[in-house]
C-alpha cells in the first residue's frame, strides 16, 4: 500500500510539473511497448501506431494537448534520434521525476533495439514543443550544438525547470 502511494505521489509530481498542462490519462508512468510487429492491433489504422519497428504509443496519446500527428512525430523523433534530442534539455520540471533530457520525456528505455515509451510527453505541451522544434531544426540541417543553444535561449527564461542535460558535443554534433 505504501509503495503504491509513493508511486502515485511521484506520478503526480511529474504530471504536476508541466505547468498549465492537462494531465495524461492514468496509464502508469511507463508504457511497456510491445514491438509493433508482434502487437495484434499494430497497423496503420490504429491511432497509436507510429511505425512497424516501434511500439504502440501509450493509450493517452489521442487526448494530448497537441494534435496526434505532432505527438507521433515527437515520439518517433525521440526514438530515432537520441544523438540529437538526448542533448536537448526540457524545461517543464520533469527533472524532479528523474528525467535527464527532452528524450526522457518520450523514451523511458532502450534494450536490444526495443523502445519503452515514457508517457510524460503525451500530456506536456512544453515537452512536445521542445521536441517538435528540435526535430524541425535537425531536419533543416542545424547541428546539435546550434539546436541546444536556440532551445536554451527560447525556453530557459520562460520556465523554472531544467533537466541536467549533458552539453552538446563540441564538434557540433550530428547533422541530417
Amino acid at each position: 500500500m505504501r509503495s503504491r502511494l509513493l508511486l502515485a505521489a511521484a506520478a503526480l509530481l511529474i504530471v504536476g510539473s508541466c505547468s498549465k498542462n492537462s494531465a495524461p490519462p492514468d496509464t502508469g508512468s511507463l508504457s511497456m511497448g510491445t514491438p509493433a510487429s508482434v502487437a495484434p492491433q499494430a497497423n496503420s489504422e490504429n491511432p497509436l501506431f507510429v511505425a512497424a519497428d516501434l511500439p504502440l504509443l501509450p493509450a493517452g496519446a489521442p487526448s494530448a494537448p497537441r494534435p496526434l500527428s505532432v505527438v507521433k512525430a515527437a515520439y518517433e523523433f525521440a526514438a530515432r534520434h537520441p544523438e540529437v534530442i538526448g542533448y536537448v534539455p526540457c524545461f517543464c520540471g520533469c527533472e524532479r521525476g528523474g528525467h535527464k533530457s527532452n528524450e526522457s520525456c518520450f523514451v523511458a528505455g532502450r534494450r536490444d533495439k526495443a523502445i519503452t515509451w515514457d508517457n510524460h510527453g503525451i500530456g506536456c505541451e512544453i515537452c512536445l514543443d521542445v521536441a517538435t522544434e528540435t526535430m524541425q531544426m535537425h531536419n533543416a540541417g542545424a547541428t546539435v550544438a546550434q539546436i541546444r543553444q536556440l532551445i536554451e535561449k527560447k525556453y530557459a527564461g520562460l520556465y523554472e525547470g531544467h533537466t541536467p542535460t549533458p552539453p552538446a558535443p563540441r564538434s557540433g554534433g550530428s547533422q541530417h
